[in-house]
């Protein structure tokens, strides 16, 4: 592999950043396209006959084009914004994207109210005709949601109401974000750049890091109890109105789940926790404290030559790609090779990291902050899963490429599993190796106790906030007492402020945005146990699994590639199984 860089490069798919011209000529472009959609929307009477099969497919295919359009335009502001919280171009960029995309909603709004009105059999015997019978699903579910909600002018009034009102609250959050810092050892530190070190291997730079985020966050949980308050009430409002009762429908559907598979994945973990009890106590003790506070749960143990630069873990990742899908690495490689990652450690990012999709271009970007840990490279090989999970989605319809989060999660994850799987293996000494068990072992966890501490959260606030505003005391109560529970109690310290500082809980896409990383953890658990016992089909299996995770719901999709009821334990009892193997080897190894 050449020597690659650590900063991405965005001139291969607008030259000029924030300010240039050849971005602004696209979004003119898109708002025209937009305006040819309005024109063909508000001539088109709903279908009473299969006659006007060639106006439908006008149509739709117009969305599919501006739906890849208003993807490439977020994709990039998301790209300016991330990689430079100051640049207030992107900023203004964002809020015409908003406005697009609300003029873009209010359009499909109209559309799928035309859709309800047609004949159950008129609409069956389109869906027949071959413009539309690979897009039945998607179409169906669209018509479907439509019954569910309001009429058309209401439903356009919450689109264009939620620009500077719902989405506007989710910017302010993240517009604060980006300016908060932090010193520690002379050196002025973003937030981001700040959490990395609260996985630092001494803990009096946890503490001390974990105490002055703490004394940061705390001071703006006012503002942030006001941006979460107007975000969920801003739901709450709409719910109501709709006539929708379970806070949950919206997540439920947009993730194509029902609850029961939900409830029975929670019930499962919920089982398995008291296995993990023992680890927290031994993992205190070789840190030489009594118990683990909130800032050394994710603190390592031994220690590890594993480090590697960015060009060491770029080399290893794609090597144990290649071991389970050529097809894979060999998208890696390309995605190192032609800088389609930002992973400098530098002060004016914005913290955390997330893949991003160009659906005109075929090209992804992938962002995080890299210094060399395992924790890093089994980040960046995550972030490569979602970009591949895309790649081969490149040449199926726009409209069948919108797989929700927790499907999303699953190629990420299994990624991850394939490089962390080959550390382990790789460790040049049994300390090395249990180093990096226990980091295995601390991601159950994330996913088992921290992730399902924010849905308590979020469930219980959610029911709060119907009755009123909550307060930021109030905000800080509910987040110990579901950290408690999550945890089992095991904790000596926890994070009251931790409902501030995480970005999920303020992202205006959906709410929930939390068990969807849990579910695509174990469910991607049982695609590689499936790899690991496979022939050499697999590689073909994994990539049709994956087309078809924006046209299937998501017990269909395990049914049909799997053979297994999500609704049922068996299937999670099975994946937390793997999950115990990991756990009872570092408890062994750190016996010795």
């Amino acid at each position: 592999m050449n020597t690659l860089h650590k900063t991405w490069n965005l001139e291969t798919i607008f030259e000029g950043g924030s300010e240039s011209e050849q971005f602004h000529n696209y979004v003119l472009k898109t708002e025209q396209e937009i305006s040819k959609l309005e024109s063909l929307v508000h001539s088109f009477t709903s279908p009473q006959n299969t006659d006007q099969t060639k106006e439908l497919s006008e149509i739709v295919d117009q969305i599919q084009l501006v739906t890849k359009r208003l993807g490439e335009i977020g994709a990039f502001i998301s790209c300016l914004n991330a990689q430079d919280v100051n640049d207030k171009k992107a900023g203004a960029w964002q809020s015409r994207q908003n406005e697009l995309s609300a003029a873009f909603g209010n359009l499909l709004t109209q559309f799928d109210q035309k859709l309800v009105q047609t004949d159950e059999d008129v609409w069956k015997s389109l869906l027949k005709h071959a413009p539309f019978h690979q897009l039945e699903f998607i179409l169906n579910e669209r018509r479907r949601a439509a019954k569910d909600k309001l009429e058309l002018r209401q439903e356009s009034l919450i689109n264009d109401l939620g620009v500077d009102g719902y989405h506007a609250w989710g910017q302010m959050y993240d517009a604060i974000v980006g300016k908060l810092t932090i010193t520690h050892e002379g050196k002025t530190l973003s937030v981001g750049q700040a959490s990395n070190l609260l996985d630092s291997p001494d803990r009096a730079v946890r503490k001390d890091v974990f105490d002055k985020l703490q004394k940061t966050w705390k001071a703006q949980t006012d503002l942030f109890s006001e941006t979460l308050n107007h975000l969920s009430g801003f739901r709450l409002q709409t719910y109501k109105y709709r006539g929708w009762e379970r806070v949950l429908k919206e997540p439920l559907e947009y993730n194509r789940m029902s609850e029961k598979t939900l409830n029975t994945m929670w019930e499962t973990i919920t089982k398995y926790k008291k296995h993990y009890l023992p680890y927290l106590k031994r993992k205190a003790h070789m840190l030489g404290i009594e118990r683990l506070s909130f800032y050394d749960v994710e603190a390592p143990v031994g220690s590890t030559e594993q480090t590697m630069s960015f060009q060491q873990g770029a080399e290893f990742i794609t090597q144990q790609f290649r071991s389970f899908s050529p097809k894979m690495a060999d998208f890696a490689e390309m995605a190192f090779e032609k800088r389609w990652i930002e992973a400098e450690d530098r002060s004016g990012k914005r913290p955390g990291g997330f893949c991003t999709s160009f659906p005109d271009s075929g090209q992804t970007r992938i962002f995080m902050t890299y210094s060399g840990t395992p924790s890093n490279v089994a980040t960046l090989a995550h972030e490569l899963g979602h970009a591949y999970h895309q790649h081969v989605m490149d040449d199926l319809p726009a409209l069948n490429q919108g797989y929700a989060m927790n499907v999303a999660e699953t190629a990420s994850t299994f990624a991850e599993m394939i490089v962390s799987d080959a550390a382990v293996k790789h460790a040049a000494s049994d300390t090395e190796k249990m180093t990096l068990l226990e980091d295995k072992v601390q991601r159950s966890i994330a996913f088992f106790m921290n992730i399902h501490a924010r849905f308590l959260f979020e469930t219980r606030f959610y029911e709060e906030r119907k009755k009123g505003v909550v307060s930021a005391e109030r905000l800080n109560e509910l987040m110990v007492e579901a950290q408690k529970e999550a945890y089992e109690e095991a904790l000596d310290e926890y994070d009251p402020t931790f409902w501030a500082s995480k970005l999920h809980f303020h992202i205006t896409d959906v709410p929930f945005y939390n068990f969807p990383y849990t579910f695509g953890y174990l469910f991607s658990l049982g695609i590689y146990a499936k790899a690991l016992n496979s022939d050499s089909n697999f590689e073909n299996d994994y990539i049709a699994l994956l087309q078809d995770t924006g046209r299937m719901t998501t017990e269909d999709l395990a049914a049909k590639h799997l053979g297994v009821d999500l609704e049922k334990p068996e299937f999670w009892e099975q994946a937390m199984d793997l999950c115990m193997k990991d756990l009872n080897d570092f408890m062994e190894l750190s016996a010795k």
